[in-house]
């Protein structure tokens, strides 16, 4: 099962690279802001991305950090990456292949390890947020970014089956109090959470993807359910013909046990 989801996490983001790249979602100037005042980094800092995608949170940690490293399981993001550090002049980074279940690199390599937008990807989010924190030194920080479900499971099992006829790659977002047992379990001591609101509209959820076969059904879905009521725990609603839906993001910050 996980090599058969490996493989459809590459294939969905080989497609996705570009488009990722440039989605005004993920180039928001004041949510890269947030985090790098998150990671607190400096001059002797070693920084970690995991899941890092076509290289922004990489490219805004460089410009605080001794050395930020991005590692992801698709060659087309890292590639990205690649391409947009260069193109910055960044000469403090590099990039790694590899899974997040199983990070190459040794206990406590890291002073801050990030993950933006990831964890919903992840067969196993509790041994995820594990494997973080072992590559993270003992007092160090890890900053979780991700959109969070509703803690009503019918709603968030309705707002998940939304995002995986969306893109299959899609696990499970996770509600807030879950996330935060799965860091405290790994030795993590949560210091602070900070939750804010993206205002979406269906037609720029859906490009991103860059599957337009999957669009127009998806579309009709999500009318239907708006007309009967249906939310979906992210406020999903009609606006004339357009399709209007919340992402309800947090950034978490937790701190490894010394």
């Amino acid at each position: 099962m996980a090599e058969a989801h490996d493989n459809l996490i590459q294939t969905e983001f080989s497609r996705q690279a570009d488009t990722m790249a440039h989605a005004t979602v993920f180039n928001d100037a004041a949510i890269l802001e947030r985090i790098r005042q998150a990671a607190r980094l400096d001059q002797r800092s070693r920084a970690l991305d995991v899941a890092c995608g076509p290289g922004i949170v990489v490219e805004a940690l460089a410009r605080d950090a001794g050395e930020v490293v991005g590692c992801d399981i698709t060659p087309a993001m890292l590639a990205k990456a690649g391409q947009r550090c260069a193109a910055a002049k960044l000469t403090n980074v590099r990039f790694v292949p590899g899974r997040a279940e199983a990070l190459p690199f040794e206990d406590a390599e890291f002073d801050v390890v990030v993950s933006r937008s990831a964890l919903h990807h992840f067969l196993d989010p509790a041994a995820t947020l594990r494997e973080m924190a072992r590559v993270l030194r003992p007092g160090g920080r890890m900053v979780t970014v991700d959109v969070m479900a509703s803690e009503d499971s019918a709603e968030a099992a309705l707002h998940n089956a939304l995002e995986i006829l969306r893109d299959p790659s899609h696990v499970r977002m996770l509600p807030r109090t879950e996330l935060q047992r799965h860091l405290e379990s790994a030795a993590l001591h949560i210091e602070s959470c900070t939750p804010w609101v993206n205002h979406r509209e269906a037609g720029e959820w859906l490009k991103i993807t860059n599957a337009p076969e999957r669009i127009g059904p998806l579309k009709v879905v999500m009318a239907e359910l708006a007309k009967r009521g249906a939310t979906a725990g992210v406020n999903l609603r009609l606006d004339g013909d357009r399709i209007l839906f919340e992402h309800a993001p947090a950034l978490m910050v937790a701190i490894k046990a010394r």
